[in-house]
């Protein structure tokens, strides 16, 4: 790691309030305070993924952390989305392929809409993270005001270099690259163009720190030392991690889901639309591999997200991998089952022994 590249990531370290540039990814449903608040007093930062939440639940969510560190955390919102266009035969269709591998779906459940944005930016506001992360698009130039305004910093997650551009044109403090091996939802900011930009982390790195002025930070297959030393090689300020905390205690994933990790293949994920209409990459299940070999196409975002609710829920309900919506990025079987912080301080200090 040449003295640049030190300074870079010290220097992200030092403006985050951070003891090292490794960071928990916001994961919807799968960040818990007792993991934000384990890694956090590690040095890192906490994190939650609020693309759900009501606005009381985001105050909430910060109040327990604060009650458990005194570190930072940032928290992470989906821009929202065009209204989808309805089809009605193509949802009975899904709801009867849904039907295979859960209750059966009525058809009012493809009602589903997405969470209040505006309100949700409110409750950030009020709860002050350190950090506002989105996903799916920039912010409008009020809300960035509002939020500099507040002394809280906007990290933004790109997959292409035209998306990050766009976000540091909008007023990014650093921006977040998205490889195509993370687990979870695809940033992209076109839903429909998101098949199309499934770029590896190390291609997509590289160009966007060859042009941004701003930090970068890497994601997607990042599980231990080696991979943190190569992100900063590469020229990240920080990089951000998310399934290789799965399978720690403070996660408190299901067992069903847990287990399948450590054996998974990087080849036994994919990206499917299959869950909630817009793509993301998760355990390649047998509900994924089904649906991709029927031909029956996945209703928008968050249409198909309501038809696969009732699926879902009585999925982690009975433990069943079968129909458990089981994000995971294609270095899942790197996950560790021992205490966040031990592996965050195992991986920071290996990454610091490959570096110049």
């Amino acid at each position: 790691m040449d003295a640049s590249a030190r300074e870079r990531a010290a220097g992200f370290a030092r403006r985050f309030g951070l003891a090292m540039p490794v960071l928990l990814a916001p994961m919807a449903g799968a960040c818990p305070v007792p993991l934000s608040a384990a890694l956090a007093n590690a040095g890192s930062m906490g994190a939650m993924g609020a693309v759900l939440s009501r606005p009381e639940e985001i105050g909430e969510w910060m109040a327990r952390f604060r009650e458990a560190s005194g570190g930072p955390a940032q928290v992470n919102l989906w821009l929202p989305d065009a209204p989808p266009r309805r089809d009605a035969a193509a949802e009975a269709t899904m709801r009867a392929f849904l039907g295979q591998w859960g209750p059966e779906v009525p058809a009012q459940a493809g009602d589903a809409t997405p969470a209040d944005f505006d309100a949700q930016f409110d409750a950030l506001i009020a709860a002050r993270p350190a950090v506002a992360s989105t996903i799916m698009g920039v912010l409008a130039p009020a809300q960035v005001a509002r939020l500099k305004a507040a002394g809280i910093a906007w990290f933004a997650c790109a997959t292409t270099l035209e998306e990050a551009r766009s976000a540091e044109a909008a007023g990014a403090d650093a921006v977040v690259a998205q490889g195509f091996e993370a687990g979870g939802h695809r940033g992209a900011f076109d839903p429909r163009a998101a098949d199309r930009q499934l770029v590896g982390l190390f291609s997509l790195l590289p160009r966007l720190v060859d042009h941004l002025s701003v930090p970068v930070i890497a994601a997607g297959g990042i599980a231990d030392g080696r991979g943190i030393a190569a992100a900063l090689m590469l020229g990240a300020s920080a990089v951000q991690i998310g399934t290789a905390f799965l399978r720690t205690p403070e996660a408190a994933l299901p067992s069903a889901w847990a287990d399948v990790l450590a054996t998974a293949e990087p080849e036994d994920t994919a990206p499917t639309r299959g869950f909630s209409g817009r793509l993301g990459r998760g355990l390649a299940t047998p509900y994924v591999r089904a649906l991709a070999e029927s031909g029956v196409a996945p209703a928008p975002y968050p249409v198909q997200r309501g038809l696969t609710a009732a699926m879902r829920a009585q999925a982690v309900r009975e433990n069943r991998i079968d129909g458990m919506q089981a994000w995971a990025g294609q270095s899942a079987w790197m996950a560790p089952s021992r205490p966040a912080a031990e592996a965050l301080h195992e991986w920071w200090n290996h990454a610091q022994a490959l570096l110049p």
